[in-house]
């Protein structure tokens, strides 16, 4: 397919995500089945320009000035990948299959479209609804976080030290232009292209299949490392999902104690079975949802819990650029909710001065320093422990001051953004609870 004909069919997909309302990830395999002539480098190439749109949505529009399928792929065209009005004019009116020619108004908004009276949300490519949120978190810098979180992602991947070492993975990797990771000690990343640049493939390396690595945002991966897994615990994984976290905190057990992976929701187990065993961890136990309480012989009784809750998303927004746009306040109201009712169930099951870990793939302070603070005025006998010294702890090195983020007067816990970090938005709070008893009239 040509360029042309690769926005064309880009314009589709956009129509189809915007008419049906449904995930792009579908639009884009619907797409495929009814186009079967198109190759690999082609739905890739298509697949990079609707994502562009969409994670640039905002600010393609006001420059445009219009928000239709056909603007936001031109858009991503011309100022994602960097191509400019002449190049567009002639692939229009040279390339089979490209889409009508661009109109006198779409040529001037590609030529001089400018962001320089644009507001904060529209700059960040953020839903208004959602800015004062992000201002609340960053302040001044919430329109630099947002355009962080619109960029593309790179692949990350965390290696398997049950089975590997990172230098091993590197080497292994080393034609993929694969570097160590920024903080993780256990963090490989491959850097992507722009434009049409397809991805490495990683699950198709034979250090994959030999369980040397998993893909892990080095985020996710530092999220697991300081939650204080140690050899010959007690853990439980209670949103353990397909277990990314899972077997993170079983490289750090190695192999030692014993590991519950929980979900409650058994169809989001996905391939964890398959992942346990390509990894070599013999400690978990998967525990699914059952008439019976699956999890009653574990309460009061683990050393670790960690509660990687349900949430908006809004730090991974960077891969799911659609999902950025159909976030509502029903549902962000409705996600805290159930990272309330989490957290009340997280403390049946935590032993006096055990730990729980409550985790986040947000950066809006709704789903994480408010829900914490609202934890610590209902629970006397907890207690926030200071990311510093996990991230020692689990990483070995000093952690950056500006990873810090106030929970009220009660402490600090950990955040981590495209922007400071270069990771995926992440929240991790380190709650411990005390010996003591709660104060009269204070619940557990």
């Amino acid at each position: 397919m040509t360029p042309a004909a690769r926005i064309a069919a880009a314009i589709d997909v956009l129509t189809d995500v915007e008419t049906n309302r449904r995930p792009v990830q579908d639009a884009l395999k619907a797409w495929g089945l009814a186009h079967r002539f198109a190759g690999s480098g082609d739905r890739v190439a298509i697949g990079n320009l609707v994502f562009d749109a969409l994670r640039r949505r905002a600010s393609i529009a006001w420059r445009m000035g219009s928000d239709s399928p056909r603007a936001l792929a031109l858009g991503a065209f011309r100022w994602c990948w960097g191509k400019d009005v002449a190049e567009i004019d002639d692939r229009f009116a040279r390339e089979a299959h490209a889409p009508a020619p661009l109109t006198a108004d779409e040529r001037v908004a590609l030529s001089e479209g400018s962001l320089d009276t644009a507001p904060g949300w529209v700059q960040g490519d953020v839903p208004e609804w959602l800015m004062p949120s992000l201002e609340r978190t960053f302040g001044e810098r919430a329109t630099a976080e947002g355009a962080a979180l619109a960029g593309r992602a790179p692949v990350d991947l965390r290696v398997n030290t049950l089975k590997a070492d990172r230098e091993k993975v590197l080497e292994a990797l080393a034609d993929l232009g694969a570097v160590a990771g920024e903080h993780s000690p256990v963090a490989v990343r491959i850097p992507v292209g722009e434009g049409a640049a397809k991805p490495p493939h990683v699950q198709s390396e034979l250090g994959f299949g030999r369980g040397w690595f998993e893909v892990q945002d080095e985020g996710s991966q530092i999220a697991a490392l300081i939650a204080g897994a140690r050899p010959g615990q007690q853990v439980l994984d209670l949103c353990a999902g397909a277990g990314g976290k899972t077997l993170a905190l079983a490289a750090v057990m190695d192999n030692r104690g014993q590991l519950y992976a929980y979900d409650s929701d058994k169809r989001r187990f996905g391939d964890i079975l398959d992942r346990i065993g390509r990894s070599g961890a013999h400690n978990i136990q998967v525990r699914a949802p059952a008439k019976a309480d699956p999890l009653s012989d574990l309460e009061d009784r683990m050393d670790l819990v960690l509660v990687d809750a349900p949430c908006t998303g809004t730090g991974t927004w960077r891969r799911r650029p659609d999902a950025k746009w159909r976030v509502g306040p029903n549902a962000l109201a409705m996600r805290m909710g159930q990272q309330d009712e989490v957290l009340e169930l997280a403390i049946r099951y935590v032993k006096p001065g055990g730990r729980l870990v409550y985790i986040t793939c947000s950066v809006l302070p709704e789903e994480n320093e408010d829900r914490i603070a609202g934890f610590l005025d209902r629970h006397a006998d907890y207690r926030l422990v200071d990311p510093a010294g996990a991230w020692v702890s689990g990483l070995g090195s000093a952690m950056p001051a500006s990873f810090a983020t106030e929970v009220g007067e009660r402490g600090r816990a950990l955040r981590l953004t495209p922007a400071t970090a270069g990771t995926d938005g992440f929240f991790v709070a380190l709650l411990e609870r005390t010996v003591q008893k709660p104060a009269a009239g204070r619940e557990r």
